[in-house]
């Protein structure tokens, strides 16, 4: 999910929506919509940071659940829309999110 998109995430059952360390890591304040989340059949399952350098831009991906095969792949696609859309070169690794919400 994109920076600030409260409504996809905001409107349902936070306890559903956000399970586990979800709730601790994605929420701001219990607040949706100020950290990026990686949904997984409607649940949040990760956060995201991107950090853009010149023409690049790296992806940090937190997931919060092991990623399959498949899943990896659909990550590749959606960081190189997120290229496309910067016109930069992107690239993704999983690691921690270290940056607060806003960042």
């Amino acid at each position: 999910m994109p920076y600030f998109d409260a409504y996809a995430v905001g409107c349902y059952p936070r306890e559903k929506v956000f399970p586990g360390r979800a709730f601790d890591r994605a929420l701001t304040g219990g607040q949706a919509g100020n950290v990026p989340v990686v949904l997984i059949d409607g649940v949040v399952r990760g956060v995201w940071h991107q950090r853009r350098s010149g023409t690049k831009v790296e992806i940090t991906l937190e997931p919060f659940v092991e990623l399959t095969a498949r899943q990896r792949r659909e990550v590749d696609d959606q960081a190189a829309r997120i290229g496309e859309v910067l016109e930069a070169r992107a690239s993704w690794v999983v690691g921690e999110v270290t940056v607060g919400p806003h960042a």
